[in-house]
């Protein structure tokens, strides 16, 4: 099997866990008797460690190894996962979260994606691995939240975890060593350079946007505003994720012709106008049509994008670029919910104005700041 495969298979797996967990996760942390502080601490720890995780791999990933890093980051879910079937307490549980492997995000899901870039990018995949890397990812979260239907339970989502974290594991061992760097080339941690520096920056603005149109305050506002009801929420949000992974697919072949920062930043423009007209909708129909109008495009700048990383620095600086730029991302987001609930007395359209004005503003800037970069290693085939 090749190294591609292998990589995919471990997201698949993964996929799947996370997927289950982002449904049932908060559900047996409440069942333990956590109120919603509680269940905020646990999942900052997770979102604490992913971030932890990722600047110990732009550290020290390289001269680790990569595919020891990722082999070490499965066992940490497996142990994880062995934890919850246990029924350990959850200060263990947020212990072992700090270890980055726990997560509720199905694509881009932390120090994982750190590693797994660098590996695809090694692996000769081009940006059409990527795109298929994250409709995996979508693919499986979906078979995953299908699972979570099921009642909650630790031995459920423990189990999940343990094997997944132990068959990650195995696959992760199974890589050839040609996507090490040499050792000779290691010796020294890298500093990221000040263009991925600026880069990661951008990142964090938009990641940060995205934060107050979270697909949890989307079924709230969605609620309230229209008073849509679950099922026609369900419905929509399934109909969006397929969108998406469609996009995933399509976007490669659109970088093929444009470009790669054309295609991050021409398709994530009219995705921002459509998320600002979401406010203004006059009814539930509208607003559903173009939310799924915008997952035709919202997410075709992440493939790119992470393609894009890869080939802005040669092989010894990817691995540290990589941890950069995620953690940037991860750093921000969950400021994201705080602010658009904090802004709910002064009207459910103000996450949407903001977020739809701050992308649109980073996408203007990423164009000038970066449109004349050559990207020496690009090739979008």
């Amino acid at each position: 099997m090749s190294a591609a495969r292998l990589i995919f298979a471990a997201q698949a797996l993964r996929g799947l866990a996370y997927g289950l967990a982002a449904v049932q996760l908060a559900t047996l942390l409440r069942a333990e008797g956590l109120q919603a502080a509680g269940v905020g601490l646990v999942l900052a720890a997770v979102m604490a460690g992913g971030a932890l995780a990722s600047i110990a791999l732009g550290r020290w990933g390289d001269r680790f190894g990569r595919r020891r890093s990722y082999a070490v980051l499965y066992l940490a879910l497996a142990l994880c996962g062995s934890l919850i079937a246990a029924g350990a307490p959850v200060w263990l549980l947020s212990l072992a979260a700090l270890s980055g492997a726990l997560s509720v995000e199905v694509v881009e899901s932390g120090p994982f994606t750190t590693v797994e870039q660098v590996l695809l990018d090694g692996s000769g995949v081009a940006v059409r691995g990527f795109g298929l890397y994250n409709a995996v990812a979508a693919i499986a979260g979906t078979a995953g939240a299908l699972l979570g239907a099921l009642p909650p339970a630790r031995s459920l989502l423990g189990g999940v975890l343990l094997a997944v974290g132990v068959a990650g594991a195995l696959l992760a061992l199974r890589l050839p060593a040609a996507l090490e760097v040499a050792s000779v080339q290691v010796s020294a941690p890298v500093r990221p350079r000040p263009v991925v520096v600026r880069l990661a920056a951008l990142f964090a603005v938009d990641s940060l946007a995205g934060g107050f149109v979270v697909q949890a305050y989307l079924a709230y506002w969605l609620g309230v505003h229209y008073q849509a009801d679950t099922a026609s929420i369900g419905l929509l949000f399934a109909g969006c994720a397929a969108l998406q992974t469609a996009s995933f697919l399509l976007a490669p072949v659109i970088a093929a012709r444009i470009g790669l920062l054309n295609t991050m930043v021409f398709t994530h423009l009219p995705s921002n106008l459509l998320l600002v007209g979401v406010a203004f909708a006059p009814g539930f129909p509208v607003a559903a049509g173009l939310l799924l109008a915008r997952a035709c495009l919202s997410s075709m700048d992440v493939p790119t994008r992470q393609a894009y990383v890869m080939a802005m620095v040669p092989p010894t600086e990817r691995t540290t670029t990589a941890a950069v730029t995620n953690t940037a991302r991860s750093l921000t987001r969950p400021a994201g919910p705080v602010l658009a609930g904090l802004l709910q007395p002064l009207g459910l359209a103000w996450p949407f104005l903001i977020a739809g004005t701050a992308k649109t503003l980073y996408d203007l800037a990423l164009w000038r700041i970066f449109r004349r970069l050559e990207l020496p290693t690009e090739d979008p085939s």
